[in-house]
């Protein structure tokens, strides 16, 4: 008798699959410029919580805590005054001579302080970096935050000296305008630091020459004495008029000092010079996003 073989049971039937990889990106890779600034507007509200909480740790340490901010300028004032308008003389030709001082000296300090801060977000902060995954330069952001909150008092107190120590200035609308001097001094600061900070990352010994630099910087931005004393050098002249710091300073001490709205060549100036160092700062700091916190 024939027996009837039973056909063998088909196999799982396999179905092919694909898997789409463009949208798998690798762990830490940075994401395209548009979406590295949109993801600052994310973070948005630590940046504002690191720089409130910073502007009340800072200088716990000390006795007088947060009044050195109002000292520090107040004491290098009183020496540059000492120095150049006592011993040299500088404060020959210029109206006002403490008040354009205290003005020249605040608002450079303001500066000082904010780009040597964000050029050293990298080395000061390795273990955040290195723990958490996130836009760096909101660290960027947070110092130049930072620094506005906590130069409001600084900013109160300039004009109040210049209220208070003869020969006094009264009070006027355009003071108003310090406001957005201000504000396009803090985009310029964020966009000068933004650029130090890769190259400090990489070689941390460019912190000294940033030092030197700025104390270069201050005399060249005519914080002690007028720009008069360049008549005789006519191409150093017109270096100092293009330079930003300059530019800002020229324009507080008009608005403060000597009631006259800031020439429209100093507002394009400024803003060109804000506009472009954050744009210029961004792309820099952007690009070296990868290798922030990697050990060398």
């Amino acid at each position: 008798m024939a027996t009837t073989k039973t056909p063998a049971h088909p196999g799982p039937t396999r179905i092919p699959v694909s898997v789409d990889m463009r949208s798998v990106s690798r762990v830490g890779a940075k994401p395209s410029l548009i979406d590295y600034i949109v993801s600052l507007w994310n973070y948005r509200y630590f940046v504002l919580y690191d720089a409130k909480a910073r502007v009340q740790s800072k200088n716990r340490k000390d006795r007088l805590g947060s009044a050195w901010l109002l000292l520090d300028p107040l004491l290098n004032g009183l020496g540059y005054f000492l120095i150049f308008g006592l011993l040299l003389n500088a404060s020959r030709g210029i109206e006002n001579f403490l008040g354009y001082l205290i003005i020249g000296i605040f608002m450079f300090q303001m500066s000082t302080r904010a780009i040597v801060g964000t050029a050293r977000i990298i080395s000061s902060n390795q273990n955040v970096i290195q723990a958490f995954n996130f836009p760096r330069a909101t660290l960027a952001l947070a110092v130049n935050i930072r620094e506005l909150i906590a130069n409001v008092p600084v900013l109160i107190m300039m004009l109040l000296l210049v209220l208070i120590i003869p020969p006094t200035e009264p009070i006027s609308l355009l003071w108003l305008l310090l406001v957005p001097i201000v504000l396009l001094q803090v985009i310029f600061n964020l966009g000068i630091g933004l650029i130090l900070a890769p190259l400090v990352a990489r070689v941390n010994d460019l912190l000294h020459l940033i030092s030197f630099f700025m104390r270069f910087w201050l005399f060249a931005s005519c914080v002690m004495f007028s720009i008069e004393r360049y008549t005789q050098w006519p191409v150093i002249m017109r270096i100092v008029e293009l330079n930003p710091l300059y530019i800002i300073i020229s324009m507080a001490r008009n608005a403060v000092l000597y009631n006259e709205p800031p020439i429209w060549q100093h507002w394009a100036g400024l803003g060109a010079w804000a506009l472009g160092a954050v744009c210029v700062g961004m792309v820099v700091f952007w690009k070296g996003e990868e290798t922030y916190g990697r050990d060398e």
